[in-house]
């Protein structure tokens, strides 16, 4: 459960499209500018060998500050990549049997959107974490807004750490952070004009919470 004076942590989501010969640097300056808990390998790709490079060029990163990687969606490559898990996109349903295939030591987490069932059945099938989203205004997905009511209850209630990811703002971010555990900064980073700039202030927004 959260508890209102400790700040959250943290989990950086890789932009969808990435060049290996400007990311990681960009990457490395985040990693090094603030604590981070967990990063997510998010590709819109399906083309393995840019997956696999991928990888291997962020596991890299990761590992050698003791940041656990885990890639979205994907959970065959978890183990020929030499990845510390897998966070699903489909609420609870595969939870029970990716935390079956790749034992307890993985890493687990589900995306369910904004609700709460989805996020307890997972918490109950073995899941890490859960997280809900989006937060703020975005015209992906189907409208729908994961509200503060829900990870105030979820704070509460569940021991399950829950994650706060989507379309977030500075305003947002003081909001959740007295009650969620994480939040997930992805394209809020890498679309602004300085990513490393602007992650200094969603973590100076979590501390002024």
């Amino acid at each position: 459960m959260t508890d209102a004076r400790d700040r959250p942590q943290i989990t950086l989501v890789t932009p969808p499209e990435l060049e290996l010969s400007t990311y990681p640097d960009l990457l490395s300056r985040c990693l090094d500018t603030a604590p981070v808990a967990c990063l997510r390998l998010a590709l819109s790709t399906r083309d393995e060998d840019r997956i696999a490079r991928a990888a291997d060029a962020l596991r890299e990163i990761a590992h050698a500050r003791d940041i656990p990687l885990v890639i979205e969606g994907h959970v065959l490559l978890v183990s020929r990549l030499g990845l510390d898990g897998v966070h699903l996109l489909d609420a609870a349903r595969s939870v029970r049997k990716v935390r079956k295939d790749l034992g307890d030591d993985a890493i687990v987490g589900a995306y369910c959107a904004a609700s709460r069932h989805d996020g307890m059945t997972a918490g109950e099938l073995g899941a890490d974490y859960v997280s809900f989203g989006p937060l703020g205004a975005t015209p992906l997905g189907d409208g729908r807004q994961a509200e503060r009511e829900l990870f105030e209850w979820w704070s509460e209630m569940i021991e399950v750490p829950v994650i706060a990811e989507g379309a977030l703002d500075e305003d947002l971010v003081r909001s959740l952070a007295p009650v969620s555990d994480f939040f997930a900064f992805g394209s809020e980073l890498w679309g602004a004009e300085d990513p490393v700039t602007r992650f200094r202030a969603f973590v100076a927004a979590m501390d002024a919470a």
